[in-house]
């Protein structure tokens, strides 16, 4: 069976003002995966995702197809997990 993983993703593209952190935060607990996400200054969206990796890819997937979010870029990058984290929030 595969270990869980974390993921610091900052996406890029059509991100703020469009559900983004709302869609990604009901994605998350639909399939049990734990984190945060916030908005930054610069327009991007900044999250941090702790699940399998299948579960994350099919968030990512998920956001990419929602006709009013258009993630134009991505930078992932695996860090370690965090045993304590129970649920996902949204950070402001």
């Amino acid at each position: 069976m595969a270990e869980k993983q974390r993921e610091h993703i900052r996406f890029t593209g059509y991100v703020q003002g469009v559900g983004f952190r709302y869609r990604l935060s009901h994605l998350a607990q639909h399939y049990g995966v734990t984190g945060w996400v916030r908005n930054e200054y610069d327009g991007s969206v900044s999250a941090e995702l702790q699940g399998l990796p299948e579960e994350i890819d099919q968030i990512i997937q998920q956001l990419k197809q929602d006709r009013y979010i258009d993630v134009t870029g991505m930078d992932r990058k695996n860090i370690p997990p965090d045993e304590q984290e129970n649920g996902f929030h949204i950070r402001y």
